[in-house]
């Protein structure tokens, strides 16, 4: 039996790709790290849990069910998403995540040669599906934590056919302003795709902040991308939508993969839709959570980011890698930053308080005491 020649087989570009290791099952870290217990402060999760309604929903979905293929086009969800923003239900396509998403936007308009553009420290998936679907990804620096605008309309060529920008940014939280955006928009003028991850949009309460989708009939080049895995917590059922013109939407779906998205994610998605009450609650945590954390860190005298989302990014005086495996040996799970290009930093998802004061003691345990100054 012959060996087969993979190397003969596989694309350039996948055989200099790197693949992303996702963490251990909690189970197992816990083992590996000989803690009993383990806080998830790593992922940007709610840990409120789901809304009452898709709780309901997910407690009660009959077994039977689960040999029956879901709805393929989401229909009951694309219809209460387009009544809820008053919108066609065909402007809407709901994928397996964001990720999903993302997938289906570069597959669309991106053939060899062509480019994307965002930055080189936001969500890492546009660039990654970028790379491993052989276009490539130029990424633009930011500039005092936030999107550079004029970096990337500077990085524009002719083989340019989406800019991602990531609104509130993942990880630092900054945002463009609803003018900035318009700014943006205006001078693309219709000549490529613009996509706006809203990811985190529901936690945003500033009046600055734009509605991308109130922007799409005066700008059909722009899409918007929304998810139901942090807000509503629904991470754990993957679920996540976009929306555009419907022109643009009519050719994004040639790319979509049917059937992705399962019954339940689908039912539990349409459910929490109308609980605004959901929305509240976790934004007062989220609040409560941050004044607490960043006093405390002010006072270790750590520098931090704290900007829109529910996430702190913080500096610290070791490798991000050494602070993960000492907080993890303590039970506290953390996302490491120099994956994200911020060596040393880590970012943490704001949770419940007692989630909050615990890791306060655990990271007071690996990070020297401020020496207090002198009073002359």
């Amino acid at each position: 039996m012959k060996q087969v020649r993979l190397e003969n087989l596989v694309p350039d570009h996948i055989k200099h790709f790197e693949a992303y290791i996702p963490s251990k099952p909690d189970d197992e870290l816990k083992k590996l790290y000989g803690c009993s217990r383990l806080i998830r402060l790593n992922n940007n999760e709610n840990p409120l849990g789901p809304p009452k309604a898709s709780r309901e929903i997910i407690d009660r979905f009959p077994p039977p069910h689960a040999s029956i293929y879901p709805s393929g086009d989401v229909y009951h969800l694309r219809y209460k998403l387009a009544d809820k923003f008053g919108l066609h239900p065909d402007q809407f396509l709901v994928g397996n995540g964001a990720n999903e998403a993302i997938s289906f936007v570069i597959k669309a308009f991106c053939q060899e040669g062509d480019n994307i553009i965002t930055a080189d420290k936001t969500f890492a998936v546009y660039e990654w599906v970028a790379e491993f679907s052989g276009f490539q990804a130029w990424l633009v620096p930011l500039v005092n934590f936030g999107f550079d605008d004029e970096g990337m309309l500077r990085q524009i060529d002719e083989r340019t056919k989406i800019l991602f920008i990531c609104n509130p940014n993942n990880p630092t939280g900054s945002y463009w302003s609803e003018g900035r955006l318009r700014d943006f928009l205006d001078r693309i003028a219709g000549r490529q795709i613009v996509v706006v991850d809203e990811a985190y949009c529901e936690f945003v309460e500033n009046e600055d902040y734009p509605d991308g989708i109130k922007m799409i009939h005066e700008y059909p080049n722009l899409v918007v991308f929304r998810t139901f895995s942090k807000m509503y917590a629904l991470a754990g059922l993957r679920i996540g939508y976009l929306v555009g013109d419907r022109e643009v939407v009519d050719i994004i779906r040639r790319t979509c993969v049917v059937y992705s998205v399962n019954t339940v994610a689908q039912a539990a998605a349409l459910a929490a839709l109308d609980d605004q009450e959901h929305i509240l609650r976790t934004r007062d945590m989220v609040r409560r959570g941050k004044e607490f954390l960043s006093k405390e860190l002010e006072l270790m005298g750590l520098p931090f980011v704290n900007g829109q989302g529910n996430f702190i990014m913080i500096k610290l005086p070791m490798s991000d890698s050494l602070a993960y495996r000492k907080l993890m040996a303590q039970g506290m799970m953390v996302r490491t930053m120099t994956g994200f290009r911020f060596p040393n930093y880590i970012r943490i998802t704001i949770s419940k308080m007692d989630a909050m004061e615990a890791f306060v003691e655990s990271l007071a345990k690996i990070v020297p005491t401020p020496t207090p100054r002198r009073k002359d």
